[in-house]
């Protein structure tokens, strides 16, 4: 086995190579400099400039990415040129009032959505990982750590499944080594994972106990809200001592969707079925009769603050369309514009 061949190389990457040169994964990233894995070992690698300059923020490589470059002579850098297509995308809208794009992890088979078994636990949160989940491609897996110090484990499990239908959930001690090596056996045959979660929910100590040797910082928590500081500031690409890839990334206390509109089926599908029982087809289930969302709300099987966060997300998602569509059309006027300015002075330059 060939050295990008561990790092999950394989003939159907290859048959996604439009050109010649060196293929090689994205292991970290850094202002747009790039660590990158080849069968020639690890090169610092930056864009060229065709690429940066023909391509929008979206398709930058982001760790995770296989990319193909060019080897600078006598140099352990490179060039990178092509990023090939990705097979898996969990992502965010940035934080602020801007309306772009932030990759998180690419080109993954599973998405550990992490949660610590203390205060940081919300399943509102985890709504929306999942929701963006379920529309990255990846398998998402709920991971709850620190059980060794959790007293009443069946009701956070009973909490997640009533959201995560279908979702695997994985209750793991990083401390005792419970669960680790269930959970690490999803990994085999060099499939990759990427874990997510707020600070302190215990993904380095993860990577930790996953890896059977310290290769991550831990910071403690503060014992009276279990909040962590971030130990983990940039995503990186670790190989597992078993074969298995993990991609780590910084806390996120606050998680913008961005275009997860395929996902809602599958993250709400109790609400969406309860629809389709109501009277009315155009039912807003407000005061209408024959509702089935406000029958099963009144009769305690679907949670208000349940339904409260699915109508809270689909204006969100909605906004965030109608800001997309506004922001496109925008970019769209000003191209035009700039062709029409560059066209008008080049019939003053001929007269």
């Amino acid at each position: 086995m060939n050295l990008i061949e561990r790092y999950g190389w394989n003939n159907n990457w290859e048959e996604k190579m439009t050109g010649s040169g060196t293929a090689g994964r994205v292991l970290l990233e850094h202002k747009n400099l790039y660590r990158v894995m080849t069968n020639e070992g690890e090169l610092l690698c930056s864009l060229s400039g065709k690429f940066k300059f023909g391509n929008d923020r979206e398709a930058f490589p982001a760790v995770g990415d296989w990319v193909v470059l060019d080897r600078m002579p006598g140099e352990e850098k490179g060039i990178i040129h092509e990023v090939l297509p990705r097979s898996s995308q969990f992502s965010r809208k940035m934080a602020g009032l801007t309306t772009e794009i932030q990759l998180i992890a690419v080109n993954v088979d599973f998405v550990f959505l992490v949660m610590s078994l203390n205060h940081d636990f919300n399943v509102r949160r985890l709504e929306r990982y999942l929701l963006a989940a379920w529309d990255s491609g990846a398998t998402p897996i709920v991971v709850l750590t620190k059980k060794d110090a959790c007293e009443d484990l069946e009701y956070y499990m009973k909490e997640v499944e009533a959201i995560a239908f279908g979702v695997d959930i994985f209750a793991v001690s990083s401390v005792t080594g419970e669960g680790i090596d269930r959970l690490g056996s999803l990994l085999a045959s060099h499939k990759t994972g990427a874990l997510l979660g707020s600070s302190g929910v215990g993904k380095s100590s993860l990577i930790n106990a996953l890896s059977g040797v310290e290769v991550m910082t831990v910071n403690h928590i503060r014992e009276d809200d279990s909040k962590g500081r971030h130990t983990t500031t940039h995503r990186e690409l670790t190989l597992l001592p078993e074969g298995g890839l993990l991609i780590d990334t910084p806390g996120m206390r606050e998680f913008q969707l961005w275009d997860t509109s395929d996902g809602v089926s599958a993250s709400f599908q109790d609400i969406e079925d309860l629809a389709l029982d109501c009277r009315f087809r155009d039912c807003q289930h407000v005061k209408e009769p024959g509702c089935a969302i406000r029958e099963a709300i009144d009769n305690g099987t679907l949670k208000q603050e349940r339904y409260k966060s699915y109508v809270k997300l689909m204006r969100e998602l909605a906004h965030i369309d109608r800001k997309s569509d506004a922001a496109a059309k925008k970019a769209e006027t000003n191209k035009w514009k700039q062709v029409t300015k560059s066209q008008r002075n080049n019939y003053k330059k001929k007269i």
